[in-house]
C-alpha cells in the first residue's frame, strides 16, 4: 500500500486540473499521489489519467455528497472551478461554496486554490469606465473567484491562493494572428499600445501548484501571483511572427469596440483586457518572474511556449 499523500485534483480532465494531475504524477519523488475528480470517469481523458497512475473518482460540484466522498482521506487538494462551463458567476460561487465545505469537512491539510483578483478592489462598480455585468461584477470570472477567497479563510481551510492570468493557449483558441485584407498577419487584441499583458502556459499552473504543495506550511495563507512572461501586444506579435516565419503586426482594438463585437462573451473579455491594461502596474507588477522561477524552475516564457506550440497556431 502506498504511503504517499493523496492530493485530490478538481476538474482533473480540464486544462488546469489535468496539468496539476500530470505534474504530480510525473514527479515520483514528490511524496504525493493523485485522486482525480471528474464528472465522467469513463471519458478518454479520465482513462488516460488512470493509466498514468491516478485514482479516478466520480464527483460533481452540483452533487455535494460526491465531493465530500472524493475528499475523504486526502491530505490536500488542487481546486479550480470552470466559469466558462456555464458563464454564470452565481453558479461558480455555489460551486466554490461546495468545495470549501467539503475541504473543511475532510480536514484537508493544504489546499491550492486557483483563483484570480477581485477587480472591484481596484475598480469600484460606480466607476463608469466599463459596464457592470451580471448585476454586480466587472469581470465575473475574476470577481466570483476573488470574492470567494475569503470563504476558505473563514472556514479555516489551510489554503494557498494561486492567482493565475491570461493563458498563452488563448493564441490557439481564437486569439491568434489572422490574415488581414492586405495579406499581412495581424494580432488583434483589446489592449492599448505599450500596456503589458501577463501570460502563462496553463500547464505551469499545475507545476507551480505542485511546488507549493511540496513547500508545505510556509505557503499556507499566502498568495502566489503567477505569470510566465510580461509582454506588450507588439512584443507578442513580434515573437509570434518570428515563430511563424512571417511578420505579424499588432492591432489594438478599443475596449468599447471589442465589447460591441458579435462574439461570445465580448463584454466580459473586453472588461478583462481593460482591467489588464488600466491596472497593468498593479496586476503585472504583482507577478515577480524571477521569484516565480525560484519556485518553479520549469516556468515557461512565451518563447519557451512558442517553441513547443507554434506549429499548432492556425492562421487563415
Amino acid at each position: 500500500m502506498s504511503d504517499k499523500k493523496v492530493i485530490a485534483v478538481a476538474g482533473a480532465t480540464g486544462a488546469q486540473g489535468g496539468g496539476a494531475a500530470r505534474a504530480i504524477l510525473a514527479d515520483p519523488d514528490s511524496g504525493f499521489t493523485v485522486r482525480a475528480l471528474t464528472r465522467n470517469p469513463d471519458s478518454p481523458a479520465a482513462r488516460e489519467l488512470a493509466e498514468l497512475g491516478a485514482e479516478v473518482v466520480q464527483a460533481d460540484f452540483h452533487d455535494e455528497p460526491t465531493v465530500h466522498t472524493a475528499f475523504e482521506g486526502a491530505y490536500g487538494a488542487f481546486l479550480v472551478t470552470n466559469f466558462w462551463a456555464h458563464g454564470s458567476a452565481a453558479k461558480e460561487a455555489e460551486e466554490i461554496e461546495v468545495l470549501v465545505r467539503a475541504a473543511k469537512a475532510a480536514g484537508l491539510r493544504h489546499v491550492v486554490w486557483s483563483t484570480l483578483e477581485d477587480t472591484r478592489e481596484l475598480l469600484p462598480l460606480d466607476d463608469d469606465r466599463m459596464p457592470v455585468l451580471q448585476d454586480k461584477y466587472n469581470v465575473p470570472h475574476f470577481d466570483a473567484k476573488g470574492e470567494a477567497n475569503e470563504l476558505f479563510t473563514q472556514a479555516g481551510v489551510p489554503t494557498t491562493f494561486l492567482n493565475t492570468t491570461f493563458f498563452f493557449q488563448g493564441f490557439l483558441q481564437g486569439m491568434g494572428p489572422q490574415r488581414a485584407e492586405d495579406g499581412v498577419l495581424a494580432l488583434t487584441l483589446p489592449l492599448e499600445d505599450g500596456k503589458l499583458l501577463a501570460g502563462v502556459d496553463v500547464a505551469d499552473i499545475g507545476r507551480t501548484a505542485l511546488a507549493i504543495l511540496k513547500g508545505g506550511e510556509q505557503f499556507i495563507g499566502e498568495t502566489v501571483y503567477l505569470a510566465g512572461d510580461h509582454l506588450t501586444g507588439a512584443q507578442y506579435a513580434e515573437k509570434l511572427g518570428a515563430a511563424l516565419g512571417e511578420p505579424v503586426r499588432f492591432q489594438s482594438v478599443p475596449y468599447d469596440v471589442f465589447r460591441s463585437l458579435d462574439i461570445p462573451a465580448a463584454d466580459e473579455l473586453g472588461n478583462m483586457f481593460q482591467y489588464y491594461g488600466d491596472f497593468d502596474q498593479e496586476f503585472t507588477g504583482a507577478r515577480d518572474l524571477d521569484r516565480l522561477r525560484e519556485l518553479n524552475a520549469a516556468l515557461k516564457s512565451f518563447d519557451d511556449w512558442l517553441a513547443e506550440n507554434a506549429s499548432k497556431i492556425e492562421v487563415k
